[in-house]
């Protein structure tokens, strides 16, 4: 049965007086997509599930290239410095021969003797 555009259709189940209104009342029940992305946050995320939790969201930022290649080169500065700082220590410090190659340990443990050493020289 043909039905006119001023006709409403009376037989549609669900009790609408036709499919326009049916089509306006579903977008008013279907949530709209944020309008713009949360802060750093591209537009592709925006559309992401929305119920994640932030452990969740940290592990799948985590597993980004670009997080990773960052992480490693933060890493590898802070790696640098720390040997820098041993071996700005390692100058301060005497020894027999004076380039024998100290650890880590060894070098703080070098520290601790010749700082204990100094104050007892101070001492005196």
């Amino acid at each position: 049965m043909m039905l006119s555009p001023d006709q409403p259709d009376v037989d549609l189940p669900w009790g609408q007086p036709d499919t326009e209104t049916l089509l306006n009342s579903i977008k008013m029940e279907c949530a709209p997509l944020p309008a713009e992305p949360a802060e750093g946050e591209g537009k592709a995320r925006s559309l992401s599930i929305p119920s994640l939790s932030r452990e969740e969201k940290r592990r799948r930022r985590r597993a980004t290239a670009k997080y990773r290649s960052a992480h490693a080169t933060r890493e590898r500065i802070r790696v640098e410095a720390f040997n820098v700082g041993f071996a700005e220590l390692r100058k301060l410090l005497p020894t027999l021969p004076p380039d024998k190659k100290l650890s880590k340990i060894e070098i703080l443990r070098l520290a601790i003797c010749y700082i204990t050493y100094l104050n007892h020289v101070l001492d005196a």
